[in-house]
């Protein structure tokens, strides 16, 4: 494990490599602060830590992992490429948050010195459905953040239905792009309706859930929606 010490925005930002993850950890390392594991396929995540500071005064720790195997870690099973030009999903979820639990946040952990009052998964895109998906194979979650998050994904909403979540959560964030199911593929079409219905299903468990809708397109200030994600559930 390598680690090493940057300054970003006044705020003391460490870099340690954990399962050949770049992890950027910003925050104070204060024992009262709430830390938030949010995964990127590449970046060092400063813009949305930056983007937070603006939106919250709120004590937090923000760990962003990047390098991560965007269709594979970010998948909770296959789904098939959505055009030509794309990879296919191949479910590696499951082998990802393993070694989420057992050896990146406990490393993430160690460098921060302090126990978190809670632990928050945030995610975009793929990661806004696996931050979901991990309420329901883990319970050191008790918030979740799921910006732009892809609930289109085939069989999400009826894997929501059927099983239970390890954990309860607090509270659960949803946001989408008001664009993003005006698109001609029909499955990422639903996206707005799988997303209401699975918000819906939340609220009806008395879970505090909001379902927040942005500006554009899947690709339009995703680190602002991220931020504004985690600054409404801390």
């Amino acid at each position: 494990m390598a680690s090493e010490f940057f300054f970003s925005y006044n705020k003391k930002m460490k870099e340690i490599i954990v399962e050949e993850k770049h992890i950027y950890i910003y925050g104070e390392g204060s024992a009262s602060a709430p830390l938030v594991i949010t995964n990127t396929f590449q970046g060092d995540g400063s813009s949305v830590y930056s983007a937070l500071c603006s939106m919250t005064d709120k004590k937090v720790n923000l760990a962003v992992i990047s390098d991560v195997n965007w269709d594979d870690e970010m998948s909770p099973w296959e789904c098939p490429p959505l055009n030509k030009n794309v990879s296919p999903c191949t479910g590696g979820a499951d082998k990802y948050l393993t070694k989420l639990t057992d050896s990146i946040i406990p490393a993430i952990k160690k460098e921060l010195g302090a126990e978190p009052e809670y632990m928050v998964i945030a995610g975009y895109s793929l990661a806004g459905l696996f931050a979901i998906y991990s309420l329901y194979k883990t319970d050191i979650f008790s918030r979740a953040v799921s910006a732009s998050g892809s609930m289109w994904f085939p069989d999400f909403i009826e894997y929501t239905r059927k099983n239970e979540f390890c954990r309860k959560p607090d509270k659960v964030y949803f946001s989408l792009g008001d664009k993003e199911a005006h698109t001609r593929n029909a499955l990422l079409g639903t996206v707005e309706d799988r997303t209401n219905e699975i918000y819906g299903h939340y609220k009806d468990e008395g879970i505090d859930t909001v379902f927040e809708m942005n500006p554009g397109n899947h690709f339009r200030d995703a680190d602002i929606r991220l931020a504004k994600g985690i600054a409404w559930i801390l």
